[in-house]
């Protein structure tokens, strides 16, 4: 059974590039077909999907953030890590990393507690 932490900061200025990282326990995330996904809820709206990194380390952004997004990991310490540049209050929303069967979509079958993130000076 996967395990997924989030952690990074919980305020971040406009403009600045928000980073989070994802810690895994309970399998690799080399291994298998899976897609280790981030997705996000603003408040009072539904789930984003925003990118995933397959086990194959192979990338996936979505259209509308690809240009801001950057997913990348370290294997040797099974973590992915977000990385979203020029924010704005926009992107404050609290933040999941997840385990997926397929990517662009917010379905999973394991998922963090979620962090909040905060756009703002």
């Amino acid at each position: 059974q996967a395990q997924l932490q989030e952690s990074g900061p919980g305020l971040v200025k406009p403009s600045q590039t928000l980073s989070l990282t994802c810690t895994v326990s309970g399998g690799s995330i080399t291994t298998n077909s899976y897609y280790w996904s981030w997705i996000r809820q603003p408040p009072g709206k539904g789930l984003e999907w925003m990118g995933a990194i397959h086990s194959s380390g192979n990338t996936y952004y979505s259209p509308s953030l690809k240009s801001r997004t950057s997913i990348s990991r370290d294997t040797s310490k099974n973590q992915f890590t977000l990385q979203l540049s020029s924010v704005t209050p926009e992107d404050t929303a609290v933040y999941y990393c997840a385990r997926s069967r397929f990517s662009f979509t917010t379905d999973y079958d394991y998922r963090g507690q979620g962090t909040q993130v905060t756009v703002s000076s």
